[in-house]
């Protein structure tokens, strides 16, 4: 079997665990600190990894520029934001939900910037995805302990959200060529930009060293950094920019079982109806055409 079917299981597969990381990561360390740890032993290694592999690094300024600006929004702000309201008490699974709105965003901001179209077929499948967005998340907003969850977590959650949406058309509209580790590296170098200020404005860099801490740094970097965004780097050279993204309409149902499993938060019924009408919507805009 190809890389190109294995590819989108295998990221959904490993992005989904990054929420559970989150959640663990709450407990041994505050959200940022351990990201700006995560994203510095990220970019060495990448680094290193080019080194060995001779890999021929960006000769031009406004690519260099290009890969660390999509760091700054694909990593820094994105999972930044993500990781901070998840520390806030934003459940895993509700965090998930709600960054899988970022397909429709992203397929309705594609024709603007960079004039990808979409089928009808797709449009349906984005629709459906939404749909089962909704009737997933809007039980978490208006139930029991609805109140406990605080709005501006679930804000800057959201704003996260709409961050990796333009990360991810900026990532497609201005770095089509260049080597993947090599971007990949950079963007590391820009997800600290804005990783390590906010860390040393915001927090005081409490971490509990150990074996916890240490496996769960491990898992993130070549399990999370390295090895899905590779594949995520990967899918969108390769597909369609509203394709790529709609796999992660698949995240949050795998995230939530996760989540439930490990840290017993709910798994109720509309998330599961939800998860299904997800699935389908994946399904149709991910199809080829015959």
């Amino acid at each position: 079997m190809s890389l190109d079917r294995l590819a989108p299981a295998i990221f959904v597969l490993l992005w989904s665990t990054g929420w559970v990381v989150a959640k663990f990561a709450a407990i041994l360390s505050e959200p940022l600190t351990f990201l700006s740890i995560r994203y510095l032993t990220a970019a060495i290694l990448f680094a290193g990894l080019c080194v060995v592999s001779g890999v021929s690094w960006p000769r031009d300024g406004r690519t260099i520029l290009h890969a660390v600006v999509s760091g700054v929004f694909l990593h820094g702000l994105y999972l930044g934001a993500v990781w901070w309201a998840i520390g806030q008490g934003v459940p895993a699974a509700l965090s998930s939900i709600i960054a899988a709105l970022q397909p429709l965003m992203t397929a309705l901001a594609a024709p603007f910037f960079i004039g990808e179209r979409l089928s009808g077929r797709q449009k349906l499948g984005l629709g459906l995805g939404f749909l089962g967005v909704l009737l997933a998340v809007l039980p978490k907003f208006f139930g029991q302990g609805a109140a406990e969850i605080p709005a501006f977590a679930i804000v800057v959650n959201m704003l996260g959200m709409a961050s990796v949406t333009y990360g991810t058309i900026y990532q497609k509209q201005h770095l089509p060529t260049g080597d993947i580790r090599a971007v990949a590296t950079l963007q590391y170098v820009g997800a600290l930009i804005v990783t390590v200020p906010f860390a040393l404005g915001m927090e005081s860099q409490h971490v509990d060293f150990g074996f916890a801490f240490v496996a769960l740094l491990a898992w993130s970097v070549l399990g999370i950094s390295m090895g899905a965004i590779l594949l995520l780097l990967y899918l969108l050279r390769r597909g369609q920019v509203s394709r790529a993204a709609s796999l992660i309409y698949l995240v949050p149902p795998i995230a939530a079982l996760q989540a439930a499993v490990i840290f017993g938060e709910d798994l109720t019924v509309p998330m599961i109806v939800g998860t299904a009408i997800s699935v389908v919507g994946v399904y149709l805009t991910n199809r080829k055409a015959a």
